[in-house]
């Protein structure tokens, strides 16, 4: 920048440079008329603008009075200016002075000699005295000349005249003023007038120069912002600077212009009027100085639309870079929501989502990118414009489409693998459903009908039938789609298509050894067998019939007959193997759209978030309540938090945000199982809960009776008291399980899904919070594990070494037992509610009784029955345990 201005001062310094040439001569002058204009118009000097026969300029001394009064300063100074008016080359020549001492004496001529030799500034070249016209006079004026001549020290010669012919011959009369006999027009006043507004000239010229030679090196020395504001300040001053100096040039332009026509208004009187030399070169000097001063205001405006020019560019560039910063703000916001979006999915529904969410995000950005595109588009026409920014402009065009392209290049690619897993998904979906009814055929064939051969036939029909749907349904395929996209599969997605394939596998051959078995049936006649499985469900690709049918619960022997005689259990699914081994038949299709059980879950949550609001507004705002400070009980003081637990922390999560996401569920049921997977970690806010809660009663045990909680239940015109509603986030939390279990219940097989299972999982384990006033000897409670499973049971102990207690002898009947099965042990307690401090409500507490290890690890336990008759080895996975229940009237438990 600093080179670029001293390149743009350049042609202003030339003008500047002429132009302080002619204010350097006009420096030299010591006086200006103004500064002398009392002596000037005294006129006993003139400067009348006649000239010698060799050019010289002529100084009048006319006939003054009082010559001989004067002070010596102002005969000085009148001189000297006189001296000063003419060029340096006319000066040069030397000055002719008259002295007209016609009606004097010689004492005022001795004294103007006297003078003049000892005061006169310039070079003279002649001195010519007109001598006293009186007789008397004369005489002593010869005499005193003669005596005298040698006393005046001048180099020239002083010639005395007797009149004015004598003048003649040494100055023509076209040289001279009217007062000695010539023709030359001459005004005295009006020559006083002249070199004024001259010189008032100069001075104006001089200072406007000096102004514009300021502000040019201002203008090159100033630093260009770096913020538009800034900019468009600094714009804004100099541009009003600029206007003020070019009225001051227009204003010192008019003023030379005006004295230029009166000096054009003199020579213009008559035809044969000439300027006499000093108007002549007055005349040059006023023409000279405008020519000077147009130079200079071109030279100046040239300067100043570089300067202004690059103003505006600065500007142009400040506005670029703050909506460069905007935009690439946004597109790298955008990215990196882009950047963390899944492109796999658990399943179809939530790729579904997640293509909406790519396609909702890609809308978003449109108006973005198609800004950042225009933006680039006004970089390239800033460079195309020769922009001085030329270098910092195009990298951040660049920039800017590289961000667009990769925002572009990347959400393609987010689509192409969404696509890709949602083909795989769909196919993994397919090969499950198909599975699901196949081994729901496989089940629900019945036993005494397969046993002749017209029911072997119609059975072997019925598989073959369905074995069509696998090419029709195209199952295949997902082992190719697999093999297709490995590359943009997460290890979770390939294990679950393995886990599909293996599926498939295991079902075709469930249904090969079916097809088998039947073909043997319809080869020969069999003994018929008694059946004992309960009646057969209509097959999924069936519709149930109308009329409910007759149900029997068969023997547990005769399920456990059905089920290995038939089916691979390991191909089973948990709904499965729920619906063959409680033996139970569904009738009615309806209960497959659970509508009432969500509408049932969002208005009861819509009572929750008021009823939580009511306790936060009416009881715990209330203890900061200056008015019922007196009725605040000592012991609530600084326990505000014991009382109620991390209560607000559930009710913000429930106000702000769960309750809203089950209201968007409402059309779209199936989506609730994933607002309760997205917010698991949330809900375990309730844990913190449930913790708090033993702590948060014994309070309440101790000032629940107080007159602040009195008079609080009573503004709030409830008819519970508040113990009851702090127990809302417990009952709520099972409400939840409760709801998930039966909408499972209802789904069972054609619409369970993964989902489901898992929501319902996590319910379970949000309420399976671990006990406080569990009296465990042997350890800390938080050493056995994560809580699986709890509930009461039956329990019955048998040991074969015999009994070591007495008591046991007389155990005929069952113990009951609350037991806590945790990662490394199962508990045996007995659950106690006492009642404490004269409190109507009882407090549960759990007393330790006996304990076995537990390994968990692979999920396997046993199930005796019948004294070890049969012994059946099961096992889950452990995220699956506190899913499973086990109702038993009665299981044996053995050392």
């Amino acid at each position: 920048d600093e080179v670029g201005g001293a390149q743009r001062m350049a042609p202003f310094c030339v003008a500047m440079a002429l132009f302080h040439d002619e204010i350097m001569q006009q420096e030299i002058r010591p006086l200006l008329a103004v500064d002398i204009i009392e002596q000037l118009h005294r006129q006993f000097a003139l400067l009348s603008g006649g000239r010698g026969k060799d050019g010289a300029p002529i100084i009048t001394f006319p006939e003054y009075s009082g010559f001989g009064d004067l002070v010596a300063e102002d005969f000085q100074n009148v001189v000297t200016y006189l001296t000063s008016i003419p060029s340096l080359d006319v000066a040069s020549i030397g000055f002719v002075i008259i002295i007209d001492r016609r009606r004097d004496k010689w004492s005022s001529v001795k004294a103007s000699l006297t003078r003049i030799a000892g005061a006169f500034p310039g070079n003279l070249q002649l001195v010519l005295v007109l001598r006293p016209s009186r007789f008397f006079q004369r005489a002593i004026a010869d005499i005193g000349m003669k005596l005298h001549r040698d006393d005046f020290k001048m180099k020239v010669p002083i010639v005395m005249l007797n009149s004015l012919s004598d003048l003649y011959g040494y100055v023509d009369k076209g040289q001279l003023t009217c007062e000695l006999g010539g023709n030359l027009d001459y005004c005295h006043s009006q020559w006083i007038h002249r070199r004024t507004a001259i010189e008032n000239f100069a001075v104006t010229v001089k200072t406007t120069a000096q102004m514009l030679q300021k502000f040019g090196i201002d203008l090159a020395e100033t630093e260009l912002p770096n913020d538009v504001q800034c900019t468009k300040d600094l714009l804004t001053t100099h541009t009003e600077k600029h206007d003020k100096l070019k009225d001051e040039l227009k204003l010192a332009m008019k003023q030379g212009i005006t004295l230029l026509g009166c000096i054009k208004e003199q020579a213009a009187k008559s035809e044969n009027h000439q300027l006499n030399p000093d108007e002549m070169e007055n005349h040059i000097t006023v023409e000279r100085l405008l020519a000077q001063l147009d130079e200079t205001e071109n030279a100046f405006e040239q300067f100043w639309s570089k300067h202004h020019l690059k103003l505006e560019q600065c500007l142009q560039f400040r506005h670029f870079e703050h909506d460069f910063r905007e935009v690439k703000v946004s597109l790298d916001s955008l990215m990196a929501t882009l950047t963390a979006l899944s492109d796999i999915g658990d399943c179809v529904t939530l790729v579904d989502m997640l293509l909406k969410d790519l396609k909702t995000l890609e809308e978003k950005a449109q108006e973005s990118l198609e800004k950042a595109q225009l933006h680039a588009l006004h970089g390239d026409q800033l460079i195309q414009s020769n922009h001085y920014s030329v270098d910092s402009i195009r990298p951040k065009c660049v920039e800017l489409r590289r961000i667009c392209d990769d925002f572009t290049n990347e959400a393609q690619k987010k689509y192409d693998v969404l696509s890709k897993s949602r083909q795989i998904h769909k196919g993994i979906d397919k090969v499950n459903q198909w599975c699901e009814s196949g081994v729901y055929l496989l089940a629900s064939q019945a036993v005494d009908k397969c046993q002749s051969q017209e029911g072997a036939e119609a059975a072997l029909q019925d598989i073959e039938k369905f074995l069509e749907t696998a090419k029709e349904n195209q199952l295949s395929d997902l082992k190719n789609i697999h093999n297709q996209y490995e590359l943009v599969l997460n290890i979770e997605v390939k294990a679950n298509v393995q886990k599909a394939l293996k599926r498939l596998d295991d079902v075709q051959e469930m249904f090969e050894k079916r097809q088998v078995s039947l073909k043997k049936l319809s080869a020969k006649q069999t003994r018929p067998v008694q059946p004992v499985a309960p009646r057969p469900e209509s097959s999924p690709k069936r519709p149930a019939p109308h009329k409910t049918p007759k149900t029997t619960c068969a023997a547990p022997e005769a399920v456990d007959v059905l089920i290995m005689g038939f089916i691979n259990l390991s191909a089973l699914t948990n709904t499965t193997k729920g619906l063959l081994c409680n033996c139970c038949v569904l009738t009615d299709p309806v209960f497959f759209l659970p509508r009432h059980i969500m509408n049932e879950l969002i208005e009861t949550e819509r009572l929750y978030v008021e009823e939580l609001q009511s306790i936060m507004e009416g009881y715990a705002a209330e203890l900061d309540n200056t008015e019922l400070s007196p009725l605040i009980p000592a012991a609530l003081e600084n326990k505000k938090d014991v009382l109620f637990g991390n209560l607000p922390e559930i009710y913000e999560f429930h106000n702000r945000t769960f309750f809203k996401e089950l209201e968007n569920c409402m059309e779209r049921p199936e989506l609730v199982g994933t607002c309760f997977l997205k917010r698991k970690e949330e809900l375990q806010i309730y844990e913190k809960y449930c913790q708090n809660k033993p702590r948060s009663e014994a309070l309440w045990r101790q000032c629940g009776d107080s007159l602040f909680f009195q008079e609080c239940q009573k503004k709030l015109d409830h008819k519970l008291s508040l113990d009851a509603y702090l127990l809302k986030p417990v009952q709520r939390i099972t409400k939840y399980q409760l709801m998930v279990k039966a909408s499972l219940s209802l789904r069972l097989i054609f619409h369970f899904s993964t989902i489901q299972s898992q929501v319902y999982c996590m319910c379970e384990g949000v309420g399976l919070m671990s006990p406080v006033c569990l009296s465990h000897p042997q350890g800390n409670l938080s050493e056995l594990g994560k809580l699986l499973m709890q509930g009461s049971f039956n329990v019955w102990t048998d040991h074969k070494k015999g009994h070591s207690k007495v008591k046991d002898l007389a155990r005929f009947k069952p113990m009951q037992r609350h037991l806590f099965l945790y990662n490394k042990m199962l508990l045996f307690c007995k659950k106690r509610e006492e009642t404490t401090d004269g409190h109507e409500k009882p407090s549960a507490s759990y007393s330790f009784k006996h304990s076995l290890k537990v390994r968990l690890a692979c999920g396997k336990f046993e199930v005796w029955y019948n004294g070890r008759e049969e012994v059946y080895i099961i096992q889950v996975h452990v995220h699956k345990l506190s899913a499973l229940k086990l109702k038993l009237n009665c299981f044996h438990l053995n050392d």
